[in-house]
């Protein structure tokens, strides 16, 4: 299960972000940088980073510790920010937060290769094919660079796993639907094999581990809906299966999606070969 921590100071706003995170303190457990299902996002976005997030770490990418962090109804009653004190009061209850990273800095394309491998980049490239991540490219990659010595941190996963919010038009044929998003990915122009990492990503991933990392998602995030509207599903385990019924797939057969991804590595490769006159 993942770790339950009280929220006890909302430390400074990460504006960035769309659903508006934020540095959190809590109680016994440091700091970490929480996404609030008050947002305008709504919860799903919380379902995505807890099931991408231990996913990715199953599979050996780094990602900060991944925690539930609960806000008291109180929370944030002080705050002076009116957006910032109504979110909160929103988000009442249990979010989701990735422990801060102290000193991290944006990841840097130019300095890629002295933090990330090709077959790093491969593993990711094919991880986010996957997932349906549509947020890591060069204008918002996701990426922090941290620690000593410095290494790569994967945040932000909540662009994953899109369909979940038009669960109506889910079907059969989105588990092999391909990502053509993929040829916008950041690390695509250094990656190494795709198909070596899809290798990779169906060995180390099995359905038990998918069943594991749906399971870490509380009934209660699953079950929320903006404005009182009914759940698409009605129970927690009808949730859990859908998602699975769309993941599971992909993990048996990658072909679709690797296929799409391998077509956007080469034709880069290609634009990259031509005289630089020629290139648009």
């Amino acid at each position: 299960m993942l770790p339950v921590l009280e929220a006890t100071r909302y430390v400074v706003p990460l504006r960035e972000g769309g659903s508006l995170p934020a540095v959190v303190d809590t109680d016994g457990g440091g700091a970490f940088v929480v996404k609030f299902r008050g947002a305008g996002q709504g919860a799903k976005v919380l379902v995505a980073e807890i099931v991408a997030g231990e996913l990715a770490r199953r599979i050996g990418l780094p990602v900060p510790e991944i925690a539930l962090v609960r806000l008291d109804a109180s929370f944030g009653r002080t705050e002076r920010d009116a957006e910032i004190q109504d979110l909160l009061q929103k988000s009442a209850g249990l979010n989701v937060g990735l422990r801060f990273l102290e000193g991290a800095f944006p990841y840097d394309g130019l300095a890629a290769r002295a933090f990330v491998t090709p077959g790093l980049a491969a593993d990711l490239v094919v991880f986010d094919a996957f997932t349906f991540n549509l947020d890591r490219t060069a204008r918002n990659p996701n990426l922090l660079v941290a620690g000593e010595p410095k290494a790569l941190w994967l945040i932000d996963h909540g662009a994953a796993f899109y369909f979940h919010h038009n669960w109506s038009s889910v079907d059969a044929t989105r588990a092999a639907a391909p990502f053509p998003q993929v040829k916008d990915h950041v690390l695509l122009p250094i990656a190494g094999s795709l198909r070596d990492a899809a290798g990779r990503l169906t060995a180390r991933i099995t359905p038990a581990d998918l069943d594991a990392a749906l399971a870490l998602v509380p009934d209660d995030l699953l079950l929320d809906t903006p404005d009182g509207h009914a759940p698409d599903f009605p129970t927690a385990g009808a949730f859990r299966e859908a998602y699975r019924a769309v993941l599971a797939p992909r993990l048996a057969d990658p072909e679709p999606f690797l296929a799409e991804a391998e077509r956007a590595q080469h034709a880069l490769a290609t634009a990259d070969a031509r005289p630089l006159a020629y290139r648009r």
